[in-house]
């Protein structure tokens, strides 16, 4: 039997990259999927992709920086499904600054996000987990969010912290209720926000973009990027039962960049 047979699960971000793979993958192992994504077309798109496997699927624009949209999701897959069993808190932005190129609206609108995002998300599905005392929440964090000095930028690491403290926090007062809070910590990984990074320090650096991204392969200690599917691997197995004895936990997946 499939492992997540009949589970109900929000994927946050669900239009491409990591979050189209986590919910095809959830799919793939029996999960029903609302995908959320700012833009609604991408959103459709993984929804077809997720019907094609035989699942049930709501496809929904959401900005997940507004409590208010947030809420509508809620509201809505609810409404479709009459329970949520799994939230993938995916949804993310970022794009490539030094230390002094930060400026208040920068930190703002990866803040808004990133961590306001994620913690109203994490928040109001909680609220529907509680009645069922029953839940899996997996939060995308980031090894730039454990200190990684290779990131993005210095904002978009602190918004991955707070993702990792939050889902710390959340991961012990939720657990009495019978809901698990994890985080994956992606590094390096095969997406289109990957790509548009490299192509900014390609232009800032006058390097060229193919090999800038192979010293960057070359500085993982397996030698590869991550792929989506890689991700949505460790999503899948999170939000599963073979995982119900984990919870507060900011897992790693990254080919060995980091080690704590």
């Amino acid at each position: 039997m499939a492992r997540l047979a009949d589970r109900i699960a929000i994927v946050t971000g669900a239009g491409r990259g990591m979050g189209r793979a986590i919910a095809l993958r959830l799919a793939a192992e029996g999960a029903h999927i609302v995908a959320a994504d700012i833009e609604a077309q991408t959103a459709h798109d993984t929804a077809a992709s997720v019907e094609a496997l035989g699942r049930r699927s709501l496809p929904l624009e959401a900005d997940l920086g507004a409590t208010a949209s947030i809420e509508a999701l809620v509201a809505r897959a609810m409404e479709t499904f009459g329970r949520i069993d799994i939230l993938v808190n995916n949804a993310g932005v970022t794009k490539a600054m030094d230390l002094f190129e930060v400026t208040p609206d920068d930190w703002d609108w990866m803040h808004r996000v990133n961590a306001k995002g994620v913690f109203f998300c994490m928040q109001r599905v909680a609220r529907e987990m509680v009645k069922q005392e029953a839940g899996k929440i997996v939060n995308i964090a980031s090894v730039a969010g454990k200190g990684y000095r290779h990131t993005s930028n210095i904002a978009y690491a602190a918004s991955k912290g707070a993702v990792v403290v939050m889902t710390q926090v959340a991961g012990q007062l939720l657990a009495r209720h019978n809901i698990n809070v994890n985080a994956i910590c992606p590094g390096a990984t095969q997406t289109e926000m990957l790509h548009s990074i490299q192509r900014d320090r390609s232009a800032q650096r006058g390097v060229d973009i193919e090999a800038l991204a192979r010293q960057g392969t070359a500085s993982i200690p397996l030698q590869r990027a991550n792929t989506p599917e890689d991700i949505a691997a460790m999503a899948a197995f999170l939000a599963s039962d073979d995982a119900r004895n984990i919870t507060g936990q900011a897992i790693n997946v990254d080919g060995g960049m980091i080690v704590h």
